[in-house]
């Protein structure tokens, strides 16, 4: 059974799946609960990010479906939604003691940010078309 009509249909949502885990942020915040449920404080404390930056990571995560949330009492504790969530990072690490070379030597994507002139040439591209 599958979920899509389309191959594209297919790679899109995959590749949506993985900009979840693109950001540095996000990535750091999933990181932190793979070792069991913790609070927005908690997360804050383990990941050295601001309480704000991290609330909205997590508003994120949980509404792509990669971080669930849960009241404990006056708390809200976060983990992730599924173990393989954590399985994929396990596979990224796995992955990048082969591969971390090529990975630190890659200038194509290396902060996940757009170019001012790449930015400004899509934008002419866009344009024109």
């Amino acid at each position: 059974m599958t979920i899509f009509d389309t191959k594209q249909e297919s790679t899109d949502l995959k590749a949506k799946l993985f900009r979840g885990f693109a950001d540095p942020s996000r990535f750091s915040i999933i990181e932190t609960l793979r070792d069991g449920p913790l609070t927005v404080g908690e997360i804050v404390e383990e990941t050295g990010l601001s309480q704000p930056n991290t609330s909205n990571h997590l508003n994120c995560l949980a509404d792509c479906g990669l971080v669930r949330r849960e009241r404990d009492g006056r708390y809200v504790r976060y983990e992730l939604s599924d173990e393989r969530v954590a399985g994929l990072v396990v596979l990224a690490e796995g992955l990048l003691a082969d591969i971390a070379n090529g990975v630190y030597a890659c200038t194509r994507y290396d902060s996940g940010r757009v170019d001012e002139t790449d930015a400004s040439q899509t934008k002419t591209q866009k344009e024109t078309a």
